[in-house]
């Protein structure tokens, strides 16, 4: 007698689809067949049986940081965690900001102590490499050892030319000790530039954001990041890509066999810069900001073409009171939105069901391709005998009307309020623990468990 049997359903992976009962035995997978039975049975007829997501890109604040009067983002671990169950995500990877004066090492300590006591789904955690010294860098190669597989860069930052020879070295030793690099690619010294312009002129309103970051300066930074991965030799992953300028910089990197990886985010797939005209339009704000329709076309194009690899929250959210506060201009707007409930549902929805996309390349974009990418493959993103029971019976005739209010993001609203969403999951299970059920949430705060990763390596994706 199996302790979960899921009966009836469509299982879907990134390379078959099939009508099977899906057997769970303590927390795996354990066999693909008919007529099984289970302590607990789930009837699946009708619906879809699909991986888990695995949401490798988000921002939860478990601690206030110390500077006096600073904001943080709203949902924590256990919050964030909730939020990525009701849409289907069974699989986050956070990213962790040093304080100053902080080791990588103290940061990484702070953020697994907060995860291990609130975290509901399984994690992984990017150490981010903010303060480019000496000491920071002799830090990464145990950072690999321990099971940390990746490293995160800004290019924007501040700091990032006076500093350019310790960023491309601290690359080179993530990639030498089997490490992937993420990169947010925008070039802080034109965007500095341009909005001291803007700001002179007076065009400070949140309708000047997009012009405050123009594509271009997304794609030098891009090109700068594919020059990275070219002199080192070290696979790297660009985040929330947002423009065909960009876009077309990783293509053809791909072309000449360099390993970089290519991730956007919804709000790149729906909304276009006009919504920044509107009375609330400083909702919308992101890094990058939000682009024209051509640029929205190209994002839809390097989904279905394989151009981009991974579909990504950048999860980052505030409340509204925090976005629309008026004493904020193109310089100090919040950015970052609420997306963890919504992205697998939207993407079906807008994706799926238009013929954008297929099936099975839905379930490569939301979790096959990222397990593959930050080294959880086969244990994430597929299912299989062996792998994780990360299930999600996901119903493809249900439609929603998007309502922040009632979501479990403490942000509060959404930027797709009053969409009409067709697609969405009814039961959520982790580790072979239903965590999620017909609107109720089951999952104990402090459930999800780490993730120890091995070489990260060049994937064949």
């Amino acid at each position: 007698m199996l302790d979960l049997v899921i009966r009836g359903g469509t299982v879907v992976t990134a390379g078959s689809s099939a009508v099977a009962d899906v057997g769970v035995q303590s927390g795996k997978i354990a066999v693909l067949g008919s007529g099984l039975r289970g302590k607990r049975e789930l009837v699946a007829e009708g619906k879809y049986v699909l991986p888990g997501g695995v949401d490798v890109h988000v921002h939860f604040s478990p601690y206030r940081r110390p500077e006096p009067g600073l904001e943080i983002q709203v949902d924590d671990f256990y919050s964030g965690s909730q939020a990525a169950i009701a849409g289907g995500i069974t699989t986050i990877g956070n990213m962790v900001h040093p304080w100053p004066g902080e080791t990588l090492h103290a940061a990484m300590g702070r953020d697994i102590a907060a995860a291990k006591r609130d975290a509901a789904v399984d994690y992984i955690l990017h150490p981010v490499f903010t303060y480019p010294t000496d000491e920071a860098l002799a830090e990464i190669p145990a950072l690999a050892q321990e099971g940390h597989g990746t490293l995160k860069i800004f290019l924007v930052y501040d700091n990032f030319d006076a500093n350019v020879d310790r960023y491309l070295e601290a690359v080179r030793i993530a990639s030498t000790n089997g490490m992937l690099t993420l990169a947010h690619c925008e070039d802080g010294p034109l965007i500095r530039f341009i909005r001291r312009n803007l700001v002179a002129k007076g065009r400070t309103a949140p309708r000047y954001y997009s012009d405050s970051h123009p594509d271009f300066t997304e794609a030098i930074a891009t090109e700068r990041a594919i020059a990275f991965a070219r002199v080192t030799g070290a696979p790297m992953y660009i985040v929330h890509l947002s423009s065909a300028a960009a876009l077309e910089r990783c293509r053809r990197a791909r072309a000449e066999g360099l390993p970089v990886y290519v991730e956007t985010r919804p709000l790149y797939l729906y909304l276009t810069r006009e919504r920044f005209e509107e009375p609330d339009g400083a909702k919308y704000t992101g890094n990058p900001p939000l682009r024209g329709p051509a640029d929205v076309r190209a994002m839809w194009d390097g989904l279905a073409s394989g151009d981009i690899q991974c579909l990504c929250t950048d999860h980052a959210p505030w409340t509204l009171r925090q976005k629309l506060d008026p004493s904020l201009d193109i310089t100090t707007l919040r950015a970052g939105v609420s997306d963890l409930e919504t992205m697998m549902p939207m993407l079906f929805s807008e994706g799926v069901l238009t013929g954008r996309i297929s099936l099975g390349r839905f379930v490569e974009l939301i979790s096959t391709n990222a397990a593959k990418l930050f080294g959880l493959f086969p244990r994430k993103g597929t299912i299989g005998v062996g792998s994780d029971a990360d299930l999600v019976v996901w119903d493809p005739d249900l439609r929603r009307t998007v309502d922040g209010s009632t979501m479990r993001s403490r942000s509060g609203y959404s930027v797709y309020d009053g969409w009409s969403v067709q697609g969405w999951p009814i039961c959520t299970v982790s580790r072979g623990e239903i965590v999620f059920e017909e609107g109720t949430m089951t999952a104990d705060r402090g459930r999800g468990q780490w993730l120890r990763r091995g070489q990260t390596g060049r994937p064949a994706i």
